[in-house]
Order: structure tokens, then sequence, then C-alpha cells
């Protein structure tokens, strides 16, 4: 027969899982730590939250060893220059979240003498920070009893109760139950556990219920079958936006680019020249769009998946001798093309052009479907 759930019981089961099972991450104090009195630094915690966002943590640790290596500090970032930040995160995707980064680092230390804020409403006032990343840096960088809501936790959280209300609707019920379940004591560990949990054992498919420490108490488990939950809307399909680009490269052996406005999808970002993104599908697409005079030919077109649409670009390439250029473009070498804020649909513009712009290299970030 199964248990009644219990609330504080599922807590306990949870830290003590969470003891013997933790994911050693370089953001993280791990339990062996904090009984050695290490305590958590709310930058770290703050910066790999942000970084996590729709993104997986191996995809993520370079790139926090990377910042951390060049901005040790919450000051330190808020000094460097926005482009160096924009660079350091190509390839991360979602790239409001980096302009938001910074943002943020600057509010902290303009604002805060340097010092995050110790509360969910302190943090929220911050720039880029909502009710999630609020509650987790709460808990895990300053022990607050705050109730965390990430993809990993709603999967588990829904099995466990076999909520049949899909998503994102169910959203405030399940953040009503993980605020019961949270502890008052250590809530950042039971945070962490629960997204270790979902991310190691309670996965979407396949999961490993037999080693589950709510296997007895999971509701989904008993009734239904695990993999069907959360629930979820049915998906729309995403709308095709057209567009062209245009590489040009020159005997040097360097590309033109160009940056985008600061505003808008990929603000602030590197790119090649090329034409607005339409919904027509009789747009702007032809040579006849080029943006200064040059031999284009057309050499393939490119698929890109963003969260609200699909962009398919049609592009072109032309050699050019001279390299005078107007507007605010640059002629970037090919050797140090993996150093500028490139976002991946640029990359892979680029690399159907040039096939050997990038060296081979792969982006091992696989930057995923971004706004």
């Amino acid at each position: 027969m199964q248990q009644t759930f219990k609330a504080a019981d599922a807590a306990n089961r949870l830290l003590a899982w969470y003891d013997r099972h933790h994911r050693d991450l370089p953001w993280r104090v791990s339990p062996p730590m904090a009984r050695d009195g290490v305590v958590a630094d709310p930058y770290h915690v703050w910066l790999s939250e942000v970084m996590l966002q729709q993104t997986t943590v191996q995809a993520v640790k370079p790139y926090f060893h990377r910042f951390l290596s060049l901005w040790p500090k919450v000051t330190d970032l808020a000094a460097a220059d926005t482009e160096e930040v924009m660079k350091a995160w190509a390839g991360l995707g979602y790239y409001a979240r980096a302009r938001n980064l910074k943002k943020c680092a600057e509010a902290v230390a303009g604002n805060h003498q340097g010092v995050f804020p110790d509360t969910e409403e302190g943090l929220k006032a911050l720039p880029g920070i909502g009710d999630y990343t609020a509650a987790a840096v709460a808990a895990i960088a300053f022990n607050r009893q705050s109730a965390v809501l990430d993809g990993n936790v709603e999967r588990v959280v829904s099995r466990l109760h076999a909520i049949d209300t899909p998503l994102p609707t169910a959203k405030p019920q399940m953040r009503a139950l993980v605020a019961k379940m949270t502890p008052a004591d250590r809530p950042g560990d039971f945070a962490q556990g629960m997204m270790d949990l979902g991310a190691t054992i309670c996965t979407p498919k396949r999961p490993a219920c037999a080693l589950c420490p709510f296997n007895d108490i999971c509701t989904a488990l008993k009734t239904a079958d695990p993999e069907t939950f959360p629930r979820k809307a049915a998906r729309k399909d995403k709308p095709l936006r057209v567009g062209a680009a245009f590489v040009a490269s020159c005997p040097e052996g360097a590309v033109y680019l160009r940056k985008r406005v600061e505003t808008g999808l990929l603000g602030g970002m590197t790119e090649v020249p090329g034409t607005a993104w339409t919904a027509r599908i009789d747009g702007e697409t032809s040579v006849e769009a080029q943006p200064f005079a040059a031999g284009w030919e057309p050499c393939g077109t490119i698929t890109h998946v963003f969260t609200h649409f699909e962009l398919r670009l049609s592009v072109y390439r032309a050699n050019v001798a001279n390299r005078n250029k107007s507007g605010n473009g640059w002629w970037e070498p090919l050797a140090s093309l993996e150093e500028q804020a490139l976002p991946t649909v640029m990359k892979k513009a680029i690399a159907q052009a040039i096939p050997h712009a990038f060296r081979g290299k792969r982006d091992r970030t696989r930057e995923p479907r971004n706004t």
C-alpha cells in the first residue's frame, strides 16, 4: 500500500539521498565542504544559475571557469567592457542573459557595495533576476527557505503527485508543493538535491525509479507511467522566417563583420552583413539584397531554430580585394574568429561559406534554441 505523503518525511529522504549522491559541481558547496565550514559564494551561485538557464551543466562548466578567471568578483564583472563580456558568453545562447548579467553586476557593485541582497525580494529588484533565480540564490547562497522550481524540480514534483494539469498552468501548484516540502534547515541543499534527483534519477526518459528515494510514495509510479509527466500543452508549430547572410572574405584571410544593434534579438552581438528576418517567404533572400557590390555567389542555405521561430538563411560568399568598407564593420582574421561574440547562427553562416573558418572545431556548447 502506498504510504501517506508527508512533506517533512519527503524532505528528510531527499536530503539523505543528496548527502550520498550529490553531484560535485564547480560552483557548489557540497555537504562535506559545508561540514568543513565552507560557505557558498553568492557571486558563484548567481553566475552559475544565470548560465544554467536552458543550458546543460556540461556546457556551462567551461564558461563558468572562464568568467571567474576573467572576473573573479562581481565588482570585476561590473567594471568589465560589455563587448568583452559578450565575447566570453558567445556560444552559450540566450544572449539577453549576458546583457542582464552585466547590468546586474553593475547594480550590485554600484547600489549594494558589491554585496548581493540576501532575500528573494531584494534579489528580484536586480536587473535580469526573476522568481526562479531569486529563489535559487536566496536558498543556496543565503539559506533562505525559498521554493526553487526549475525544469528538473517540476519533473520530480509532477510525478510525485501525478499532477495532471499541463505546464505552464501547473507552475503555481508545483511551487506551492515545493514550498511545503522545503525545510527550514538546509533549504539550499534541498533545492540542489531536487535538481540532482531530476537530472540523474527522475530523468525525462527511462527514469531509474528503483533508485529513487521517493519510489514508494510516488503517485505516478504507482498509478500511471512516470514518463508521461509533467503534462504539457500541445506544442504549436514554429513560424518560419527567412533572410540572407553575406560572408565576405579577403585574400589576407579575414572576414567582414559588423555589430548588431544593442536592442532586440541577439542585441550587441557580432554578425556578418545580412537582411532583416521576415515571415514573408518571398522576402529579400536573393543576391539583390547585397550589402555592397562584390562577386557574390550562392553557397547554400542554413537553418537555425530559435525559441519562437525557425530561421532559414540563404548564404552568399564573395572574395573582396578592396577591404575599405563603410559602416560599423571591420575585417576579422580567421585566426581570431573564435574570440568574437558570434552567435551560433552566424557561425553556421560563416562555416557554410568558408568551411575551414573555424579550423574544423565544433561548437561544443550546442547552443540552445534561444531568444
